[in-house]
């Protein structure tokens, strides 16, 4: 392999945009493209698509550190950890569903539909959202999640 080459695996084709000359890459199997590198051979059972949704807590080095509930968000990302933990535990004891918590204190504007971000593909989200989503199974939530956006976390819907 020679130097600046990738390994692009199995099944995908390394292929640039006509429109913005950026690099992509095609499942040759489900016609599906993203723009990260893959990291696995490609198959024809991809999962194309998922459904989830999330509880967002931002903290003061979020990318935007504001949002419908909180004008400026000051919290550090450690508080911003044990608040979203406290969610997930009256979440696993049944006590709350996180659509209902989502709608109270999620930071997102997703709040109003319980955090549903409907469907969405491989590479429109954050990479660490979207590999959790994508491994979870439905009806399965995530552990925690850091992205630029703050702390989630993440139920799989369909």
């Amino acid at each position: 392999m020679s130097e600046g080459q990738e390994n692009v695996p199995e099944g995908w084709e390394k292929r640039t945009s006509r429109s913005t000359g950026m690099v992509y890459y095609l499942n040759t199997f489900t016609k599906e493209s993203q723009w990260d590198l893959p990291t696995s051979p490609a198959t024809s059972e991809e999962k194309s698509e998922v459904q989830c949704a999330h509880l967002l807590v931002k903290h003061k080095d979020s990318r935007r550190p504001s949002s419908w509930r909180e004008e400026n968000i000051t919290r550090s990302k450690n508080e911003a950890l044990r608040i979203l933990e406290g969610y997930r535990k009256q979440i696993k004891s049944g006590e709350a569903t996180l659509a209902e918590l989502a709608v109270q204190y999620s930071d997102c504007s997703s709040a109003k539909r319980g955090g549903d971000l409907g469907m969405f593909k491989r590479g429109m989200m954050q990479k660490p959202f979207e590999e959790a989503a994508f491994a979870l199974k439905v009806g399965e939530m995530s552990d925690t999640v850091e992205t630029d956006s703050g702390v989630h976390l993440i139920l799989r819907l369909k």
